[in-house]
């Protein structure tokens, strides 16, 4: 039967993090959204949390150049196939969409036999107010386009030898002017551009009397900016100077800039990829301008500088490039931050008075507030960098207490105190969601050894607080702290901004597993070098010393010598720990492998982890180990080798994989049988499933896949890959108590039975563990995760939450269920006896393994009081499917993940109320939701106001109110320069003609017209 809480549609929600290798950006002063282009082609908008949209072009191709028509809900793309791209935000179902709706591509000029490059697209500038865009090309053309229409504007063409006529032969350059390298509108008369050409020659071009106003002749151009009044410009070029120019005077030229400054010098620079010159009512305008950093001495920072007046601070941004080529072209590489920033400012009395300075670069965007001394960066809301460092690991926590959620606000608050209190200014549109019911935490490891938490209750992703560990050892960690600040004799005035640190002081540092509890704020932290660090949450500075414990996994075992990495050196006597988790055990595993399991039970204080060689169980509060347990086959040498190490034998893996093959042909002769007594202990039981529906038949049909049993000498048998604690039934039928269990890579289940004694009494009585049961898959596979069930068939609950009321207490009358997840199949057993009741063998039916497996509580879309509890499971294809508990009756299963994605499908982790979360890149999680009452998707309205009749672009549109337009007093300058050289598929629909759009332009009402606003360079 299908469930109707289970949803029929792919479980794709929304997207999390920071869009993977962004190459685009652009700014809408009117919605107050952006909108971010990436190399895989695909768009998204941001503005308020909450509202995001995402479109991806039909091509993959990179976005080179974005482009808004102001407050008009249309979108120009320009991709690095020279194509360009229409997109609109519509409205369906009172929410807004992204689509795009047509493109466009340059043909060449009739009889020139110019080959594609001559016309690819170098800049696009939509001039106000929004119905033409000018393109510059490689060729030194310059093209107009009506909007929205993109149809050519052929007779306002402005070709290179057109301008070629009016300039001087010692202004010429030779006999070409070079590509088209910036175009910037008058800021005070729409009808002049400033038209500059790589080569040096800037013009000033009347496009009503198709006149050169004005020439200006420097070096090599890189980047042209208006000044507010329209009298100057800058220019900023490729030797790492810029100038600033008169525009007027008597005579056409000018001969000498007013000035010409190579901030950085005397010695070579690397080129000014883009300037922006904004006036300030208070005082000195803002020179703000990318690169120009010394070749020989910085010549691999990727800076951004911020001069007014006598200030000046070099912004120093930490994300790498991904190879080293021309700047000015994202689309080849991407040494950022290029020409990927932009100003946010008011218009007031003549002044355009900056607000904030946004800088894109590869890793992260970065938000500088203008307003507050000392330029302090704003935090966003969204965009985080997930991959600051890169993770290793996730956790999820649903239904977070709201005491606990505000200590850890709290916490990572007071790590931040230089952050600017500005809102963040890229505020656009209205957030339709509904708020979310409960507050959630997703907890990522990083290999830098930090743990940062983040608030997933909605849409947007907002960090909350950063939990460090490196400071408990001794490890060269501190060195990063002085790029911080340069020093007052330092030059350049170098200033850290961002948080991307891709750098690892010590790989052995990295995050492996986590666990919380959410009633008492204890946290277990384990790592790469077999550290397990128990914390608990303070709401004070504290300085204490980290108790140490050790605990010998291999117990004396003969024949292993570890070849692997040395443990982490912790750092003797007090440490000073700022508010927030903080340790108070480190528990060190030896060998000091990296440790693959956890789990945490803080009513008991026990804390139970494993490793390639064995687990152990230590009791937090009298700080001793309880139980070591080693799991390693004789075999295993691999297991002493380490994850760092390099020393993996070939040659022992083909001889492995003979013995498979040899052993697979003898097989079917030598079957085992189930009920011999060779297979006493952990015999698999090969009945029909239990409760399962339809015909005997349907189980015998020749579907399933024979499964080989593993051999008990395969490599790395003895890694532990699930611990699990419950109070149930393990020593007979009539008396409960608390158990540990533990499963391993070679199919192996172990239970403990625990005296642990009351609460009163922990400080008396020693934690004490016996071996209950052993149990052996007869397939050997690992065991993914084990569960005990209660009379009713449910989960138990966790920790704390029966005493506080906060769950229905288990069944303990009936007799519990133990369901084991291994990699090929799933089993429940019956407890005490521990005798099979069903299974469902996924490997056989479907020929795939599981990955991830958890149990889900799914919520009826009618009734709340409707809950069942499944099993979701996902496979080495990326497929998830969902089972009853305990029946394990097959009910629906997705397609979510491509099966070529193996970290997207190890990276994944399941919520208990049926989401989850995986990496679709090192920076992004995609969210899915298994359950159609429980989605977390964008759901957003962006109110857009059109100067024209657009209905004829889509079958059904309604007509949006007109805005009130006036010429806006300053533009938008392009995102970018520059595209990548390929040829590409040009393809364009022009379904209104240029007539039709200009005179629908001379029907708009000048009286609606907009003031001046916040808006974006």
């Amino acid at each position: 039967c299908h469930h109707p809480q289970l949803p029929g549609h792919p479980p794709s929600t929304v997207e999390h993090g920071f869009p993977s290798q962004p190459s685009a950006l652009a700014y809408d002063p009117w919605l107050r959204v952006m909108a971010i282009g990436t190399k895989a082609g695909a768009v998204k908008l941001y503005g308020a949390p909450g509202v995001e949209l995402t479109g991806l072009h039909k091509e993959t191709a990179t976005v080179t150049q974005l482009h808004f028509l102001t407050g008009q809900g249309w979108l120009l793309s320009l991709l690095d196939d020279n194509s360009l791209h229409l997109w609109e935000i519509y409205q369906k179902e009172g929410c807004s969409h992204l689509e795009e709706t047509r493109s466009f591509g340059l043909p060449a000029r009739p009889g020139s036999g110019a080959a594609p490059l001559i016309t690819r697209v170098t800049v696009i500038l939509p001039m106000a107010p929004g119905t033409v865009a000018c393109l510059g090309t490689e060729g030194g053309a310059v093209y107009f386009l009506a909007l929205p229409s993109l149809v050519l504007l052929e007779d306002k063409t402005l070709l290179q030898d057109e301008i070629l006529q009016s300039v001087p032969d010692d202004y010429r350059c030779g006999k070409a002017l070079g590509p088209v390298e910036c175009i910037q509108e008058h800021p005070q008369d729409a009808g002049r551009l400033l038209i500059g050409y790589s080569r040096g020659l800037v013009v000033l071009w009347d496009q009503s009397t198709r006149t050169v106003q004005h020439l200006f002749l420097g070096n090599q151009l890189e980047s042209l900016a208006w000044e507010h009044s329209g009298k100057n410009i800058a220019s900023s070029h490729s030797d790492g100077g810029y100038m600033v120019w008169a525009v007027g005077g008597s005579g056409q030229r000018t001969q000498q800039p007013i000035t010409a400054t190579v901030p950085y010098g005397p010695f070579p620079c690397k080129a000014i990829s883009k300037i922006l010159w904004r006036t300030c009512e208070s005082g000195n305008p803002f020179i703000i301008f990318s690169g120009g950093m010394p070749r020989a001495s910085y010549g691999d920072r990727h800076c951004v500088s911020v001069l007014q007046g006598q200030r000046l601070a070099t912004l120093d941004f930490t994300s790498r490039t991904s190879c080293g080529t021309n700047p000015a072209v994202p689309g080849l590489g991407f040494p950022l931050p290029s020409s990927l920033f932009y100003f946010l400012f008011f218009i007031q009395q003549g002044f355009e008075n900056p607000r904030a300075l946004v800088v894109l670069v590869e890793e992260e965007l970065v938000v500088i507030d203008l307003q507050t001394p000392g330029w302090p960066t704003i935090p966003a809301p969204y965009l985080a960098p997930l991959h600051s460092s890169a993770i290793t690991c996730s956790y999820h926590i649903s239904n977070v207490p709201l005491k606990l959620w505000e200590r850890i606000v709290s916490a990572g608050e007071q790590q931040s105190p230089r952050l600017s209190s500005a809102a963040w200014p890229i505020n656009g549109g209205k957030n339709l969601a509904q708020e979310p019911t409960q507050r959630g935490l997703l907890l990522t490891g990083h290999e830098d050894g930090t743990v940062r938490f983040w608030d997933a209750s909605g849409v947007s992703l907002k960090p909350l607080y950063k939990l460090g560990t490196a400071n408990i050892f001794q490890t060269d960690c501190e060195h990063n702290d002085s790029l911080n600040q340069a020093g007052e004799e330092e030059w350049p005035p170098f200033r850290k901004v961002g948080c991307f640190d891709p750098y690892s002081d010590d790989p052995r540092l990295g995050i492996q597993k986590i666990a919380l509890c959410k009633y008492t704020a204890k946290m277990v932290v384990a790592g790469t070098a077999g550290q397990v660090l128990v914390m608990e949450l303070n709401d004070d500075k504290s300085e204490h010393t980290v108790s140490v414990a050790t605990v010998d996994l291999l117990q004396d075992r003969e024949g292993f010598t570890w070849k692997g990495h040395d443990r982490l050196a912790p750092r003797n006597g007090p440490i000073t720990f700022t508010p927030g988790f903080q340790p108070s055990v480190l528990v060190q595993c030896v060998p000091p492998a990296a440790v693959t399991a956890i789990t945490l039970h803080s009513e008991w204080n026990l804390v139970a982890f494993g490793t390639s060689h064995g687990f152990g169980l230590f009791d937090y509060h009298r700080r001793n180990p309880v139980l070591a347990r080693c799991t390693l086959h004789p075999n295993d040498s691999l297991a002493m080798e380490g994850p760092l190490s390099r020393v993996k034998s070939l040659k022992k893996s083909l001889r492995q994989s003979f013995r498979r093959i040899r052993k697979s042909r003898v097989s079917g002769k030598k079957r085992l049988n189930a009920g011999s007594p060779s297979s006493k202990v952990g015999a698999e039981a090969n009945a029909q499933l239990a409760e399962q529906a339809g015909p005997p038949e349907v189980e015998m049909t020749p579907v399933q896949r024979r499964i080989e049993p593993r051999s008990a000498d395969d490599s790395l048998s003895g890694v532990v890959r699930c611990l699990y604690f419950a109070d149930t039934f393990l020593r007979d039928a009539t008396h409960h108590g608390p158990t540990m269990w533990a499963g391993t890579n070679s199919g192996s289940v172990f239970a403990y039975a625990l005296e642990v004694p009351s609460q009163e009494k922990f400080s008396e009585r020693a934690v004490e563990a016996v071996l209950g049961k052993e149990i052996q898959l007869m397939h050997r596979a690992p065991v993914v995760a084990i569960a005990v069930l209660d009379g009713r068939g449910n989960p138990l609950p966790e920790p704390y939450e029966v005493s506080r009321d906060l769950a229905k207490a288990p069944d303990m009358q009936g007799s519990h269920s133990m369901l084991i997840s291994s990699e090929e199949q799933f089993k429940v057993f019956t407890l005490p006896k521990v005798s099979a009741k069903t299974k469902f063998k996924l490997t056989a039916h479907e020929g795939c393994r599981v990955r991830k497996v958890a149990l889900v509580s799914l919520a009826s879309t009618g009734t709340e009081e409707r809950v069942e509890n499944c099993l979701a499971c996902l496979t080495n294809l990326g497929d998830i499917h969902i089972f009853t508990v305990p029946a394990l009756r097959p009910q629906v299963h997705y397609s979510c993940i491509r099966k070529e994605d193996i970290s997207g499908i190890a990276s994944c982790v399941f919520t208990k109320h049926g989401q989850g979360f995986y990496l679709i890149s090192p920076s992004e999680f995609e969210r899915f939701s298994l359950s159609a009452r429980n989605v977390t998707e964008p759901l957003c309205c962006l109110e857009v106001s059109r100067l024209q009749d657009t209905s004829c672009l889509r079958w059904v549109r309604p007509r949006a109110p007109h805005p009130p337009w006036k010429h806006p007093v300053v533009s938008i300058l392009a995102s970018s320069k520059g595209a990548q050289e390929s040829p590409g598929c040009i393809w364009f629909i022009s379904p209104r003609s240029s007539e039709e759009v200009e005179r629908n332009m001379r029907n708009a009402s000048e009286d609606e017209m907009r003031p001046a606003g916040i808006l974006i360079k």
